[in-house]
């Protein structure tokens, strides 16, 4: 038998959601069979797959230790670079100042140094993050930003605080603007290009058409001429949509690459 006391961080999850990410020994079938036979239960009562969670709500779940048991491990942000460019910090959220060439995730070429990684060593060495107190919260970046893209990538401390962020960048509450040198002359100072991409996941690229497919998504990427000089233009860019390298492909595809691009220039 285990209880569990839900904390602020895990606070309005489904339950089928939080027991998933809390117990991953614990098989989905074997989770919710416990559900409809009462093994698992919220404050001392029936629950629902469907049950969304509130600080304070205690589970009790009459169930194999086996599976509530955690491999031992050494914590992977710990091998990133405690690194970071800080603009600003707050108790809930980081704005950081990425540099090119750092990735915001890890992928298979880059395990351990990643943007969120060197976060949560910051964050863990600060005394602000300790995953052994969290049932399923860990800090997380609200937006992401290409490796050779340097930018403002927002952090958040706690899980009210993502939840509030997200919310406003779905309602445009946030917006995302680029800067952004780029081949040529445009043919208008400002305006919105629409197009559809389809990514090509073997070669890590993107191709972008004038017309739907079945693999294609819809793109809207929104444009202004800041400055023109010796062939370049100087470009303020927002995102409409946000799709994998949208800005380089759309620009590239009306003829105008950014400058120094080696996979769309």
């Amino acid at each position: 038998m285990k209880t569990i006391v839900i904390q602020p961080n895990d606070a309005n999850q489904r339950l089928d959601k939080f027991l998933t990410k809390s117990f991953p020994n614990l098989p989905q079938s074997m989770l919710y069979k416990s559900i409809r036979k009462k093994d698992i239960k919220c404050n001392g009562k029936r629950c629902e797959i469907s049950t969304r969670l509130q600080p304070g709500d205690v589970l009790t779940l009459y169930l194999k230790d086996e599976f509530f048991q955690k491999e031992p491990k050494a914590y992977d942000f710990l091998k990133a670079p405690k690194k970071l460019s800080i603009v600003y910090e707050d108790e809930n959220l980081l704005l950081l100042d990425k540099k090119p060439g750092l990735i915001v995730h890890p992928d298979e070429h880059y395990h351990f140094d990643s943007l969120i990684a060197r976060v949560q060593h910051y964050l863990y060495d600060k005394g602000e993050y300790d995953p052994e107190a969290e049932n399923s919260f860990a800090p997380a970046l609200v937006n992401r930003i290409d490796r050779n893209t340097g930018g403002i990538v927002l952090a958040a401390k706690n899980a009210e605080t993502l939840r509030i962020l997200n919310e406003k960048l779905r309602a445009r509450e946030l917006t995302k603007k680029y800067l952004c040198v780029v081949c040529g002359k445009m043919p208008r100072q400002e305006d919105t290009l629409e197009g559809f991409l389809e990514k090509n996941e073997s070669q890590n690229r993107v191709y972008i058409s004038n017309r739907p497919t079945a693999n294609t998504r819809s793109i809207r990427t929104r444009y202004r001429v800041l400055e023109e000089r010796q062939g370049f233009s100087l470009l303020e860019v927002e995102l409409l949509t946000g799709r994998t390298h949208q800005i380089r492909a759309h620009l590239a595809s009306i003829g105008h690459p950014l400058a120094g691009d080696g996979k769309y220039g």
